[in-house]
């Protein structure tokens, strides 16, 4: 798991691995395995099943570009959970996902 800011880490966390998968690679489509490994705090091994799961689901495609691969995850898909099942993977990853926003010259 990721260290806190204080150099602790959580007991728990209000995501899942699948989500943190998610994450990873919405903010980078062609993440290697063993950076989203390090970012999410599992095993590359992890990540790999993960992405099966995703990618057999319809949340996550995976496209060969030369010797890496490029993901996109479907942001129309619908959460998994009855309860959360009103909002969508995009919804949700994308109130994480830091967005680049231009930047204004000083006036």
């Amino acid at each position: 798991m990721t260290a806190l800011p204080d150099g602790q880490t959580p007991g728990w966390t209000f995501f899942t691995n699948h989500a943190h998968v998610l994450v990873c690679l919405t903010a980078d489509r062609e993440a290697r395995l063993r950076d989203v490994a390090a970012q999410v705090g599992i095993t590359e091994r992890a990540v790999q099943r993960i992405i099966a799961e995703l990618e057999e689901a319809g949340y996550l495609a995976r496209e060969r570009t030369g010797r890496r691969n490029r993901y996109r995850v479907n942001p129309g898909r619908p959460l998994r959970h009855p309860l959360e099942a009103h909002r969508t993977v995009g919804a949700v990853i994308g109130s994480i996902v830091r967005t680049r926003r231009p930047t204004r010259p000083v006036r």
